[in-house]
């Protein structure tokens, strides 16, 4: 077989890139296109009558193609025919002419310019034995492939067997049979006949194998659904059968008789759903009874398997569990009740006060209405334990309901019934469980509930939670108006910052402050020692802790506002003492003072104390936190420099805030107080809040900040009995504050005796502890100025030149290292 090159011809020629379609020599084709460029291109070409080249681009995304976005070989082509449509495209019938290698591309204003070499060859003798023996295995691919198509193409199929010349063959199906346009440019980039026809062979071998295997694929889900087709029918004629076995017709309701029955006189289902309702809904609203009548007559006329009458009866269940009738009969002994509540509870006046009140009020009025209550105070102070407490003095049915995370609304007001999986809403599920309509319902963590894109559960509970609108509570499952008027309400709550406003002003909030020192003792004695025991199988007997060691357990072992962390060290002592007798032989255990380590070993808080002198620049301020009140120290220091200020102690925005009014102050009155007015020049202030790991915030600490740059910058100390509270003003007034009764215990219990509080926290020392009141000494104060005089000494204490040095624990028995004493004296101007 020889190749001759018939002719070579060096050409410079309009390029037209094309998307996804490719042009064959000899071999028409039309072409569909909305891009401007590309008919404003073939425009030109027809006009005219040149010759252009048209060439493949490599990536169907590209916009604007460069020379790496185009194929090497192309189709030299002319425009034939160039027909615009109405909506903007344009059908172009091109003729190609010869293959076109192309060495280059011209990028400019008109378009594209391709410059290389057009190519026609001639083989001899059609080809050999070889090409016809590839001429006919193509054939017989071809016809293979066209029986795979759902309309097999004749002509095709003709034009296929009629064509004689490899080359000739192998571009007509290219361009009539293979899909992908990647492997038409393969054919196109090959310029040998025999080899053409090859790779054509190749490509229909690997398509032939792709319809076949999607054929394969395609009987198999036919056959699926045939199948699947054929257990629906059959289950249909199922459901047919079963409805003719039950009778022609189905069940009617009998107004005269008041009855379901049919044919065969069988309806015990839904004669008994009836029953159900009228017993339930006797001395209910007349509504209720229609609505559970109308969705029964529904349920009678469901086909029976239908999934709408699993609908229906977990509707009609669901219904008729609710208690719209049932009421607990209330206790209205006040002596009772309140006997009850002491029993149960040390403290928490305000809430027995208030239960109490109701109480009154209800057996003077029986219909005073349902109260909404907010217990709001720390962890562990015992406002879930109150609540429980309130429903036995009161005899009401107790129930839980917790909305700690709940975001979306469905959990308050439930869901529609016709949903999948439906169900009433946790208010609702409360009722059922009460048994009754008139129960204590406990809504814990209301502070807790977020919201998303499934509803905000907050909005939900406002109608739950007025006592105007509760009386026609709808529920989305129920569809029914649900009267929750005879309801007790009462919520908990860490915090009031995350309850919306609207809400709030829905409940009576009662704060439930952190217990005291000798609340705590009377709590564990009364109380937690007791149940303790019983949990662990002792007695008194057997267990004796003194006073002293409770005081103890208190203060060194716990630093909280509630008692859990209190019960939980009862608790791992008595763990030890069961294990003292049952282990070790001892017959009882005496837990004192001076054993408590035994126990509970080393101790975990340390509490704050006051200093042991005075000193310059340090006051004892008073805090309000999470686990109580606490003494809070803060220092200033001034030395040398450029006026700078430094705020560490993990202090947030209010209290840095707090901190600049402070220093404004000072430096307003500075020569009242005796202190350079250019401090603020030539000296760096750095204000330190110990703990540094603990965040702080907020304003009572400015009169202590106050005093603290005073006694810095003046060099006065300051009492080390001496703590305050109150936020100051730029004007030095000092204004009010809160948790006074808990500042106050902390600082008690650091060893203060005299506190300056503002003049308009007077009326809150009612709430201090007696204990508080008769040990320390309170000054109320309406400007910094009074809290100066009371805090600021006239001493100035000078530092010692060398400072002592502490003898070393001696843990591993070793000789003592010497140490060389070092000098820290300071020279006048250093100080």
């Amino acid at each position: 077989m020889a190749i001759t090159t018939e002719k070579l011809e060096m050409k410079s020629l309009p390029c037209i890139p094309l998307r996804g379609v490719v042009v064959f020599p000899m071999i028409p084709i039309n072409i569909e296109t909305n891009e401007k460029k590309m008919i404003a291109a073939c425009e030109r070409a027809s006009e005219n009558n040149t010759e252009v080249v048209f060439v493949t681009m490599r990536e169907l995304t590209v916009e604007n193609p460069a020379e790496k976005d185009l194929f090497r070989f192309g189709t030299a082509a002319r425009i034939k025919q160039l027909i615009k449509l109405p909506d903007g495209t344009a059908r172009v019938l091109v003729d190609g002419t010869a293959r076109m290698e192309v060495t280059s591309f011209v990028f400019g204003t008109q378009g594209i310019t391709a410059m290389g070499f057009v190519r026609h060859l001639r083989i001899e003798e059609d080809g050999g034995i070889r090409s016809e023996a590839l001429l006919m295995s193509t054939v017989s691919t071809v016809e293979k492939i066209v029986a795979y198509m759902p309309k097999g193409s004749k002509e095709l199929l003709m034009a296929v067997r009629g064509i004689k010349d490899p080359g000739m063959l192998a571009d007509f199906i290219a361009s009539n049979v293979l899909v992908k346009y990647t492997d038409k440019q393969a054919v196109l980039d090959e310029a040998n006949p025999v080899k053409r026809l090859e790779l054509v062979n190749v490509l229909l071998e690997s398509e032939e194998e792709l319809l076949r295997t999607e054929q394969d694929i395609h009987k198999k889900v036919h056959q699926q659904i045939e199948q699947n087709q054929r257990t629906y029918y059959l289950r249909e004629q199922l459901k047919v059968i079963q409805n003719e076995l039950r009778g022609e017709y189905p069940p009617f309701f009998d107004e005269e008789d008041g009855e379901f029955v049919d044919e065969e006189g069988d309806g015990d289902e839904l004669n008994e759903y009836s029953e159900r309702i009228r017993r339930v809904t006797e001395g209910a609203a007349p509504e209720i009874r229609a609505k559970l009548m109308k969705e029964l007559k529904r349920l009678s006329k469901v086909p029976y398997g239908a999934a709408e009458g699993n609908v229906l009866r977990n509707y009609l269940d669901t219904a008729l569990e609710y208690p719209w009738t049932k009421k607990s009969r209330e206790r209205l002994d006040i002596p009772a009740a309140r006997k009850v509540l002491d029993a149960d509870h040390d403290g928490m006046e305000k809430v027995k006060k208030r239960i109490l009140e109701y109480l009154a009020v209800r057996k003077l009025n029986g219909g005073a209405g349902n109260q909404i209550l907010c217990l709001v105070g720390p962890p562990g102070v015992g406002k879930t334990s109150i609540a429980a407490s309130v429903a036995h003095a009161l005899h009401r049915k107790y129930v839980r309901v917790s909305l700690g995370g709940i975001r979306d609304e469905a959990d308050i007001r439930g869901h529609r019934k016709t949903y999948v999986g439906a169900m009433p809403g946790r208010i609702v599920n409360a009722m059922v469980e009460a048994g009754v309509n008139n129960p204590l319902i406990l809504l814990d963590e209301l502070d807790k509930m977020t919201r998303d894109a499934h509803g905000d559960p907050a909005s939900a509970m406002l109608e739950v939670l007025d006592g105007e609108q509760n009386k026609t509570f709808r529920d989305h499952f129920m569809e029914l108006p649900i009267d929750l008027s005879d309801c007790m309400f009462i919520a908990t709550a860490n915090t009031l910052e995350t309850v919306p406003a609207p809400l709030l002003d829905r409940i009576e909030v009662i704060e439930l402050p952190s217990y005291t020192r000798e609340e705590k003792h009377s709590i564990a004695v009364n109380h937690l020692i007791g149940k303790q025991c019983k949990k662990h199988g002792l007695n008194k007997r057997v267990l004796r802790i003194s006073d002293e060691a409770i005081y103890d357990i208190i203060d060194f072992y716990t630093r909280e506002a509630g008692v859990r962390r209190l019960e939980r060290e009862i608790a791992a002592l008595c763990r030890r003492a069961a294990m003292k007798i049952t282990d070790e032989g001892v017959k009882s255990c005496t837990v004192t003072r001076e054993n408590l380590t035994e126990y509970l070993g080393r101790h975990k808080v340390r509490p704050e104390q006051i200093t042991p002198s005075n000193e310059v620049g340090v006051v004892n301020g008073l805090a309000y936190t999470e686990s109580g009140g606490d003494l809070l120290k803060i220092e200033v220091s001034a030395v040398p420099g450029s006026g700078h200020i430094e705020l560490t102690g993990s202090l947030g925005d209010v209290m840095k805030e707090s901190a600049k009014a402070a220093i404004t102050f000072v430096r307003s009155r500075a020569d009242r107080f005796g202190i350079d007015p250019d401090f603020h020049k030539n000296r760096d202030i750095h204000i330190h809040v110990p703990e540094g790991a603990v965040p702080k915030d907020g304003p009572s600490a400015g009169v202590t900040m106050v005093t603290a740059l005073v006694s810095e910058l003046s060099g006065r100390a300051v009492r080390r009995d001496v703590a305050m509270t109150g936020e100051v003003s730029l004007r030095g007034r000092v204004m009010a504050i809160g948790g006074l009764r808990e500042k106050t215990m902390a600082a008690y219990k650091a060893g203060v005796k005299i506190i300056c509080i503002p003049e308009e926290n007077v009326p809150d020392l009612e709430e201090v502890a007696p204990v508080v009141k008769e040990n320390i000494t309170f000054y109320p104060c309406s400007h910094v100025d009074e809290v100066l005089a009371i805090a600021l000494t006239e001493e100035k204490p000078e530092m010692d030149s060398v400072p002592v040095i502490p003898q070393p624990l001696m843990l591993i028995p070793a000789e003592p290292p010497v140490v060389t004493p070092v000098s820290y004296a300071l020279s006048r101007e250093e100080q």
